[in-house]
């Protein structure tokens, strides 16, 4: 019985389990250097002795052939959010009997070169990108190659007839600006990402969507924006936007962390949230919900984007047909104790 409970596990079951991140575990579960010797062991003796293998896939699914591997590259640290991502495109990948060839993490951002190459690679039938580094004619270049690929999460538009998975930027952020302005505030600070991804766009444009129905126009000096949205540049421009003469009644910023950095910036002027300033968030990592107050924010399908990469990208290795080359999955607005009426 223990044996088959332990099959049963997939790596959000042992990270609860061991209250570890999913990052920290796909880390251990992909061999990974960089995971304490502790940690390591905690992951294995969670899953029930597996040792370093990662979760068995289901009963009714094939066993992964050597030729059935999909390279998986995600250029970044694994934090909760690219883990989560990567984790599920593993998971699905197993639960369809191939295996995942992983190229993650700051190392990966040395191997520019090495699309053009999977064409050649006897492991590999195709591909799935997580946010990919890699410019428009890069990408093309490799579809022209006639080598599968998905990408997930893209910064920038995709060429022409690439496949590819997002959320609903734009709704999601109209969705929070719509709260906001039915809480009465009319002077609202944005703290946004690098101008030039796409997501930023969208969501800069959702923002200010339902502000302009109430009869605001977008100001300039309200709009910050970082190449590292992180929560050191998030307490950082906040406190821009909160030094103002007439400082924002609420800031909302381009993911969790960058909100956390707010709610430091707010704490450091004397501020309390939400009753002189409101706050929301994006993606609603474990972060925004350790917080005090605990954070608004937007909740992306970060698992079932990477589930729907992996579906998409099977029947492309199939000669399955694909209706939409981008499809972008809902997000939902989550309500909690860091937004309130305007002051």
């Amino acid at each position: 019985m223990k044996h088959e409970a332990a099959a049963r596990l997939t790596i959000r079951d042992v990270a609860a389990r061991t209250g570890l991140s999913i990052a920290t575990v796909s880390r251990v579960l992909n061999g990974r250097d960089n995971v304490a010797a502790a940690t390591r062991e905690r992951v294995l003796a969670a899953m029930g002795g597996l040792g370093d293998r990662a979760p068995r896939r289901r009963a009714n699914s094939a066993a992964p052939r050597a030729d059935n591997g999909v390279y998986v590259r995600c250029p970044y640290v694994l934090t909760d959010y690219l883990g989560l991502i990567v984790s599920t495109v593993i998971e699905a990948l197993h639960a369809r009997g191939m295996h995942a060839v992983v190229d993650a993490g700051e190392s990966a951002w040395r191997h520019t070169d090495v699309l053009p190459t999977l064409v050649g690679w006897p492991q590999v039938r195709g591909a799935v990108l997580v946010m990919p580094a890699e410019t428009g004619q890069e990408l093309a270049r490799m579809r022209d190659l006639g080598f599968p690929f998905v990408i997930v999460d893209p910064l920038t538009p995709p060429p022409g007839n690439v496949v590819a998975v997002s959320a609903a930027n734009f709704d999601g952020a109209r969705r929070i600006a719509a709260h906001l302005v039915e809480l009465g505030h009319r002077r609202v600070g944005v703290l946004g990402g690098r101008p030039q991804w796409r997501v930023s766009a969208d969501r800069l444009a959702g923002y200010t969507a339902p502000l302009m129905a109430a009869g605001v126009m977008p100001s300039g000096e309200l709009l910050r924006s970082t190449d590292d949205p992180t929560v050191e540049e998030g307490y950082r421009l906040a406190g821009e936007l909160l030094d103002l003469p007439q400082p924002p009644t609420a800031l909302v910023a381009f993911n969790d962390k960058m909100a956390v950095g707010a709610l430091r910036a707010a704490t450091a002027r004397g501020l309390r949230v939400p009753d002189d300033l409101s706050v929301a968030g994006f993606d609603d990592i474990e972060l925004s919900r350790i917080t005090q107050p605990m954070l608004t924010t937007v909740r992306q399908p970060l698992g079932e984007m990477g589930r729907m990469a992996v579906s998409l990208l099977e029947r492309m290795l199939t000669g399955g047909e694909i209706e939409a080359l981008h499809v972008e999955l809902g997000t939902e607005l989550v309500i909690r104790d860091s937004t309130g009426p305007r002051p």
